[in-house]
């Protein structure tokens, strides 16, 4: 070890940091009193697209409106009620979903403060789907929003190794030229419907 490796490592060692406890987080956190309204304004300021429907009829009507589900030659739905022509669960390989168009799938809750849906792999053979598809739209309760971060966490679980993901609005990135592109990494498009 050289000596200024050796110097270093030994300062590290002789000055110990006092344990400090961690801050309560029992709180009053933000809060909306329309949380549907600001998921919605949320979303669409990071580039998503809000669409409240009363079921999965009005949702049905409301994708056929879309053209970009319209025009898809290859929509996966793992959606009850809502027909895709691509059965994701006959896939094997996750690469063989890099010419699906569209993607319709659930989503577990969704988050009023940031525009974020909570989405797992729980019933979804490919998660790939979730970050390939250049459009996609998750389906969510009107219920099932919440209005911060603190409560979204409350809702998880983590009680066998699985994977699960927050997604805001669809994919984007920006470079120091204030330039901001769509679609960079992922999709395209998000579209959000919230039921009920």
């Amino acid at each position: 070890m050289t000596d200024a490796k050796a110097t270093i490592l030994s300062a590290i060692r002789r000055h110990h940091l006092p344990e400090a406890p961690l801050p309560s987080l029992d709180h009053s956190w933000i809060q909306f009193s329309d949380v549907r309204a600001q998921f919605a304004s949320v979303l669409e300021s990071v580039g998503g697209r809000a669409v409240m429907v009363a079921d999965t009829a009005a949702l049905n009507s409301e994708l056929s409106a879309v053209s970009e589900w319209r025009d898809a030659k290859k929509r996966v739905s793992l959606v009850a009620g809502v027909h895709g022509n691509t059965d994701l669960a006959l896939i094997d390989d996750p690469h063989a979903t890099e010419d699906i168009d569209f993607a319709i799938l659930p989503g577990q809750f969704a988050v009023a403060e940031n525009g974020a849906v909570w989405i797992s792999d729980d019933g979804v053979k490919q998660r790939a789907i979730y970050f390939i598809a250049p459009h996609l739209a998750l389906v969510v309760s009107a219920n099932d929003i919440v209005p911060n971060m603190h409560e979204a966490y409350r809702r998880l679980s983590f009680d066998s190794p699985s994977f699960g993901a927050f997604i805001s609005g669809p994919s984007k990135t920006a470079d120091i030229e204030q330039s901001l592109v769509i679609g960079a990494h992922g999709p395209r498009s998000m579209t959000v419907f919230v039921v009920g």
